[in-house]
């Protein structure tokens, strides 16, 4: 059974909607849940998760409500928290670790840390039984896949062009899944522009993909009500879970 990771903004609508709705996804085909912390200037995201990020932050979202969010979360589904290097060195990373786990988030996803860095903190993570989710993109070498893939843990996030999320560029991706496959036994996710349309696609040869903006882009429509938003995102899921099932 093939995977799906569904990425939404944390507090966006508001903190309580966040819980209903990644409550929602959990019964509706989604694997595992990424948290994702609104940033300011979050530099590898597309023009509609970036939207939300912004529309969260001017609501008032604080790092203290994806705690709270987290904590009712974590328990029920598989949780991961996608993030800016930033918002977590800010929060001390010796005390988060811990209390991360504590709550009963799995792992972090940090785009703008690049793999030489992250192993400063290696042990940490290991320490706290938290994964350190590993990218790897197309324009990597060989010899850098290897080194990126080696010790990656829970999954591997394969970026499926050069770009940002959303943005719906289609490529043979077959080529790029073999030279990381040849290294590792750990699942490969494909994500990037990935969506109802795409997913039977892109998932082919891989073990899961990751779904954002299309998730962000039914939250960011007004004309929906709170349940109608978590209706749409349900269905989302339930017919991506099928197409890369399929």
């Amino acid at each position: 059974m093939k995977k799906l990771v569904a990425f939404i903004t944390s507090g966006y609508p508001e903190k309580s909607f966040t819980v209903d709705l990644a409550l929602a996804l959990g019964e509706s085909g989604v694997d595992t849940l990424e948290l994702g912390v609104p940033f300011s200037d979050p530099v590898a995201d597309g023009p509609l998760i970036e939207k939300a990020n912004h529309k969260a932050l001017e609501l008032g979202f604080k790092f203290k409500d994806l705690l709270e969010i987290s904590r009712e979360v974590a328990p029920k589904v598989d949780t991961l928290w996608m993030g800016y290097f930033n918002s977590f060195y800010q929060q001390n990373m010796d005390k988060l670790m811990p209390l991360a786990r504590e709550i009963g988030v799995n792992g972090l996803i940090i785009p703008d840390l690049p793999h030489e860095e992250a192993l400063l903190y290696k042990d940490l993570f290991a320490k706290n039984n938290i994964a350190n989710i590993s990218f790897v993109a197309p324009t990597d070498s060989k010899t850098r896949i290897k080194e990126i893939v080696s010790d990656a843990q829970k999954f591997i996030y394969m970026v499926a062009y050069t770009g940002i999320t959303g943005s719906g560029q289609a490529e043979d991706l077959q080529p790029f899944l073999s030279s990381i496959k040849k290294y590792t036994q750990t699942p490969v996710f494909v994500g990037f522009g990935v969506n109802a349309k795409t997913a039977k696609d892109k998932v082919n040869g891989a073990d899961g993909v990751i779904v954002g903006s299309a998730y962000v882009d039914i939250l960011l429509r007004e004309n929906l009500s709170y349940s109608q938003k978590i209706t749409e995102c349900s269905e989302l899921s339930k017919i991506v879970k099928n197409e890369i099932n399929g």
